[in-house]
């Protein structure tokens, strides 16, 4: 955790906000620390009635209601060794069998880290499909957007890190990337602090490659990755000039909460940048919850574009106030690859909002 994020940003008390309370953390210990950057230690809630502490860990804090609930969902998460070599993982992987928590986060690295990364890495061969989807739909979003306020941005799901780093090298500002994904923000978390990516690259089945390779980032001393819940985001209103939230609408339990916290963190006169390709499923987000996909004899007849738009333009009843469409894009291809002969295509809905008062 970088100081000058913690004193910028003065993150709450997740605990306390569930309560309609507004509590700012302190640092409540430093067991290891380089430079201004904390790799171990805790955040505390100065609160008589909480007094909660919330882990830094590999340079991360993690800060979301619930600690001890969180923590013991994701033990193996946060425990889990990254100096195996190559050939010792690819043995357990082959014990372990596909269906394993170990076989499917190495598939999710995968996946996000070739997207992110492997157009920087040496080695790579792929040729039908070119990575850095997630950089081009977000440069198209900030050509949509076309102009950010001077002030902090913060990504919402920023999955392995790539855009946080990219907000950065375009803009003079902070930025802070959050997910609840702990093996993706400790990937992101070892390029910020190691200059290092690594990854499994999935070839087929349970057979993988170990890709390693150094790599910086302009302003990438701007940048910080933290642990949060995107429906219960740790700051106080008005916090933000810019967020971002690539592939994350169809990722939450209630998306309509989601489009009220990107209004409420945003100052006014402030950028937002949302995609989706609205790809629901019920284990993440419930029916009930979806924008659109279903109901098909309901008034956008199940169509998800026209009523996320509702949403942000006015005409729906419950629209999100004081958030407008300044421009769309409502076809940006994105691939994601599965493996060395499966790739998956999406076209992506991708909105650019501005913060009224």
């Amino acid at each position: 955790m970088r100081r000058r994020h913690f004193d910028a940003l003065r993150p709450l008390c997740p605990n306390c906000r569930t309560r309609g309370l507004e509590s700012a953390l302190t640092i409540g210990a430093v067991v290891r620390e380089r430079g201004a950057v904390v790799l171990e230690g805790a955040l505390h809630c100065p609160r008589p009635d909480c007094q909660a502490e919330y882990p830094i860990i590999d340079g991360v804090p993690v800060l979301v209601a619930g600690i001890r609930t969180f923590i013991t969902d994701n033990i193996v998460y946060f425990t889990a060794r990254d100096d195996l070599s190559a050939h010792v993982e690819s043995m357990l992987g082959d014990g372990a069998g596909p269906a394993s928590s170990f076989n499917m986060t190495r598939q999710f690295l995968s996946s996000y880290a070739w997207d992110h990364y492997a157009d920087l890495d040496p080695q790579e061969t792929e040729r039908q499909v070119a990575p850095g989807a997630v950089v081009r739909t977000l440069d198209q979003g900030l050509r949509l957007l076309d102009g950010v306020p001077e002030g902090p941005a913060l990504e919402i799901g920023c999955s392995v890190g790539r855009t946080s780093f990219e907000l950065a090298h375009r803009l003079p500002g902070l930025v802070l990337g959050v997910d609840v994904n702990v093996a993706m923000i400790r990937l992101a978390a070892r390029v910020l602090n190691e200059s290092e990516v690594r990854y499994p690259r999935r070839q087929v089945g349970v057979v993988y490659d170990r890709r390693t390779f150094a790599t910086r980032f302009a302003g990438a001393d701007r940048v910080d990755f933290w642990i949060a819940d995107a429906l219960a985001l740790p700051f106080a209103d008005q916090t933000f000039a810019l967020t971002v939230a690539l592939n994350i609408i169809d990722c939450v339990q209630a998306p309509y909460n989601f489009l009220l916290e990107i209004k409420r963190l945003l100052r006014e006169g402030g950028g937002g940048i949302v995609c989706t390709p609205y790809d629901w499923s019920p284990g993440a987000t419930p029916v009930e919850a979806w924008i659109g996909g279903h109901s098909q004899r309901g008034p956008t007849r199940g169509a998800a574009e026209p009523f996320l738009r509702s949403l942000l333009d006015g005409t729906h009843p419950h629209a999100v106030p004081g958030l407008r469409i300044v421009a769309e894009d409502p076809d940006v291809p994105w691939h994601v690859r599965l493996h060395a002969r499966s790739t998956m295509l999406y076209r992506n809905h991708l909105l650019a909002l501005r913060a009224a008062g």
